[in-house]
């Protein structure tokens, strides 16, 4: 009978202590879970500031890009516009140095 006893105490601290293990894998799987978890959060806020600089700064080029475009179009008219009134003025200049 004392034999059944210790080998009754002796299974019931191998389940108490396999169900203990049991316990402290479950909260260290939850905290590694967790841990996780805020990494990918941490990564996914990453790339989106990273996509949101990037597009900022995107923005931005074109923008100046399309002011450089306007100003190089406005000069060019205005090149144009000169080289008309100068054209203009010769002929003008001619047609009253011309014998009549």
């Amino acid at each position: 009978m004392r034999d059944q006893e210790e080998q009754s105490l002796k299974e019931a601290r191998r389940v108490e202590k396999r169900v203990a293990e049991e316990a402290d894998q479950l909260a260290k799987d939850q905290v590694r879970k967790k841990a996780y978890l805020a990494r990918e959060e941490a990564i996914e806020k990453a790339l989106i500031a990273r996509k949101t600089k990037r597009t900022e700064k995107q923005t931005a080029e074109e923008i100046g890009q399309s002011a450089k475009d306007q100003a190089r179009r406005e000069a060019s008219v205005a090149k144009e516009q000169a080289i008309a009134e100068a054209q203009e003025a010769r002929k003008l200049k001619a047609k009253k140095q011309s014998p009549q």
